[in-house]
């Protein structure tokens, strides 16, 4: 199974990645908790993705009500210290976790859910973290923020962003740029033959190597041209060669102390401190 550094934030993952979405329900939809895949089914799935040398897994806090990363944390307790080392894990948090429960990416509900979701995978710290939609009623600063925070207490080594527009994820890079705050180090989007919308703004910004663009050094989730010109294939072929991304952007793991800062205002260029940074661990704790 051939590996690719995640942009340059020091976490490696496998080129295919394990989506366990139906792990006790269907994605995040609460019509469906308690069906999809058993426990029995979803530890045979993982047990046989590993085996392959898979050793990435995605999941989200809503997947099943969070009843798939329930599953997971059961199956990470029947494996052995190397297994917990070497799995990188993502989870994501957006959506309600039940029929009327709130949603969204307000400070107060990200680091409860981060919390939630750690228990639940009966882990310390989760490698990977990403804002699983674009909350239109939560200002970006303060998502940004919180995000930045759970980097610097060390509950996950990196941030990324899901079912954003190229555009959000621009927005949000400059954001934390301007703040010296912790990146959005990649985008997940859907994207098929079916599904080409992140041609349109996704992969351009992700995968560009221009200057002039906030994101021309993001890594994206997705292995095709951002279009159809020469230029741009060329400059996506490169990013998918062996060894590290030539399109990725630096890490910018924080250090779990430092002062609170106030929310970013544009303008406010006393509050654009740059900050010292320390490159976290991006191991699962034994």
């Amino acid at each position: 199974m051939q590996k690719r550094e995640l942009g340059r934030s020091g976490i490696e993952v496998s080129r295919v990645i394990l989506g366990c979405g139906n792990f006790g329900g269907v994605g995040s939809a609460p019509a469906f908790f308690g069906q999809g895949e058993s426990d029995r089914e979803a530890f045979a799935i993982m047990d046989a993705a590993w085996d392959l040398g898979i050793t990435a897994f995605d999941t989200a806090d809503a997947y099943g009500g969070g009843r798939s990363e329930l599953a997971i944390g059961r199956w990470v307790r029947t494996k052995s210290s190397e297994v917990r080392d070497k799995l990188v894990l993502t989870t994501k948090t957006f959506n309600p976790m039940a029929e009327g429960a709130d949603r969204g990416l307000s400070r107060s509900r990200i680091l409860r859910q981060i919390d939630t979701s750690l228990e639940r995978l009966g882990l310390e710290r989760v490698p990977l973290y990403m804002a699983h939609a674009w909350d239109p009623d939560t200002r970006l600063e303060e998502t940004v923020l919180a995000l930045d925070e759970l980097v610097r207490d060390g509950k996950v080594g990196a941030v990324g962003g899901s079912n954003f527009t190229g555009r959000q994820l621009a927005e949000a890079v400059e954001i934390s740029g301007l703040e010296g705050l912790a990146r959005l180090e990649w985008a997940q989007n859907s994207y098929s033959l079916l599904d080409r919308d992140a041609e349109e703004s996704v992969l351009p910004s992700a995968g560009s190597t221009a200057s002039a663009s906030p994101l021309s050094d993001l890594y994206a989730e997705a292995g095709s041209p951002a279009s159809t010109s020469a230029g741009a294939n060329r400059q996506w072929d490169r990013a998918w060669r062996p060894g590290p991304s030539r399109t990725s952007i630096s890490s910018r793991t924080a250090s779990s102390t430092g002062s609170r800062r106030s929310p970013w205002r544009r303008g406010n260029a006393a509050s654009r401190r740059p900050r010292s940074r320390s490159r976290g661990c991006c191991r699962i704790p034994t």
